[in-house]
Parts: C-alpha cells; sequence; structure tokens
C-alpha cells in the first residue's frame, strides 16, 4: 500500500519491510505514527537503517505503541531503564536470546504485542535474524487441518526456559504459564495466524500427550518454511520491530566467540483470542 511520507521496501511478499524516512529519535507526530504502525500491520515486522538512540528515546519510541512491558525473568541490567532488555552474546556465552523459533513471552497470560530490538554492535559477519509470517503458516495448512486446530488451545511455560537462564538466584520464583488458542485472530488485522511455537509451547489441551507431541512437531516444522520467511542482515544501529502476535523469529547464533550486543523494548499485549 502506498504511504504519503514514509518509504517502505518489501523484502518478501509475506514479511518484512524496510522503512526510510523516520527518524526514531524524534517523537512521531500523528501521521507518521499512523504510518509506521500500518506498515507494521502490513509487513509483520519492520526495520530501520542508521538510528541513533538512547535507551529513553528507545522507550519513548515504543510508548507510542502502547504500555510497556518488564521481562518476567531477565536482570534488570541498563540502570534506571527496567523495562530495557540487554541482548549479548560474546565468547563467554552459553546461549543467546532467541536462538530458536518463538514468539516473544508467549508464556504470559497477556503475551507482548511486539518487540522494538537496537543493536549497538555486530559481529563481522553472522548474526542475522529470521522472522516467520504465522499468517503464511496459517494459511498454507490444508482446510482439514484448519478446522482441527481451530477450536483446540496449548500451554505454554515459562519454567523451563527461565530456570536458571540468567545466572540469577531464581530460587522460589514462580515464571509464568498460560493457556492460549492454537490458532488466534489478530485483535487488527482479523487475519488468522497460528500461535504455537517451539520455545515456550508444551502441550495442545485437548490431546492426548502423544497426540499433541506428534501435532506439535509436525507444526514447529511447518512454521520453518522458508517461504514464510524474511532475513534481515543486521547493521550497526538498525532497529528490528516486529509484530509478536503474528511473527515468530530465530536469532542466528553463528558468530561465536563474536560479540553482538543491543538494547530491546517490549510493547505489552492483550490475552490471545480466536474469533471464526
Amino acid at each position: 500500500m502506498p504511504y504519503a511520507s514514509i518509504q517502505v521496501d518489501k523484502l518478501t511478499p509475506h514479511i518484512g519491510g524496510v522503512i526510510q524516512g523516520v527518524d526514531l529519535a524524534q517523537p512521531l507526530d500523528e501521521a507518521t505514527f499512523k504510518q509506521v504502525h500500518d506498515a507494521l500491520i502490513d509487513n509483520g515486522v519492520i526495520f530501520f537503517r542508521d538510528q541513533r538512540l538512547t535507551p529513553a528515546q528507545q522507550k519513548a519510541f515504543g510508548r507510542r505503541f502502547g504500555e510497556l512491558h518488564i521481562h518476567p525473568a531477565a536482570p534488570k541490567e541498563v540502570p534506571e531503564h527496567p523495562e530495557i532488555l540487554v541482548i549479548h552474546a560474546d565468547e563467554n556465552s552459553k546461549h543467546v536470546a532467541g536462538e530458536n523459533w518463538h514468539s516473544d513471552v508467549s508464556c504470559d497470560p497477556e503475551p507482548p504485542m511486539g518487540s522494538i530490538l537496537y543493536i549497538h554492535e555486530l559481529p563481522p559477519v553472522g548474526g542475522d535474524t529470521l522472522f516467520a509470517s504465522m499468517y503464511a503458516a496459517y494459511e498454507a495448512l490444508s482446510e482439514p487441518m484448519k478446522r482441527f486446530l481451530e477450536p483446540l488451545t496449548a500451554r505454554h511455560e515459562g519454567e523451563h526456559v527461565y530456570r536458571g537462564r540468567y545466572g540469577l538466584d531464581d530460587k522460589g520464583k514462580t515464571f509464568p504459564k498460560a493457556e492460549h488458542p492454537v490458532v488466534r485472530t489478530h485483535p487488527v488485522s482479523g487475519r488468522k495466524a497460528l500461535y504455537v511455537n517451539g520455545g515456550f509451547t508444551t502441550r495442545i489441551v485437548q490431546l492426548a500427550r502423544s497426540e499433541s507431541d506428534a501435532v506439535l512437531q509436525f507444526l514447529y516444522r511447518h512454521v520453518e518454511t522458508p517461504e514464510f520467511q524474511c532475513r534481515f542482515r543486521w547493521q550497526v544501529n538498525s532497529v528490528a520491530f516486529w509484530d509478536n502476535r503474528c511473527v515468530q523469529h530465530h536469532a542466528m547464533w553463528d558468530y561465536y566467540p563474536q560479540r553482538r550486543h543491543g538494547h530491546r523494548v517490549t510493547i505489552k499485549g492483550d490475552r490471545p483470542f480466536y474469533r471464526p
């Protein structure tokens, strides 16, 4: 679709757009905000190059889209900015954030609406992020499979993901868990999207364990279909903003032992629902 004052260059037919003509360090006027919002809804994930953001400016941009989310497990590493999640990997890392396909914090009863990642430091090569459209994943299913999945719900749990992950003393801490529809309806676009992911989803409630495992493994492989994806090659001071309600992502950890560093802010969402 055309935009009045910004340029959006699509990466693939299903997902991804690079936006030009916006300085995220400056407050967005209402017309520009609406175009950026519409570009996010249209493309699932949007990207910006050559940005210079302080933590306060990154948070201000995020707040234009809603109240900011505070991560349920990660340490608060940026003084005075608990909403900032530090994304960091180096020669000492045992794992990195987002190294498997997932939807951010889907274990929350009200999972995040979206996430905004700003990268400050990159390895000489590698460290791309892949994004996959869950609209495309749903729409590619056969009609019988869609009818089978649409009434189902699945458990999403944070315990196995977060326990001991960040090196903090989390003894006695309870991590979020929730039950969400396997197919969710996007509250803005009205489109249907798959909403299970290999990071947090543990079981389809209405099925026996063996049936659930088989169906989930099929869906996890289905989500990885290359035609549903775009791949973003980061540059220093790039920003990615993805719609967590209809997109999964996978951070490539192909650069060990090099360093990669950035800040993420996450926007609160609402309870997923399915509408026929």
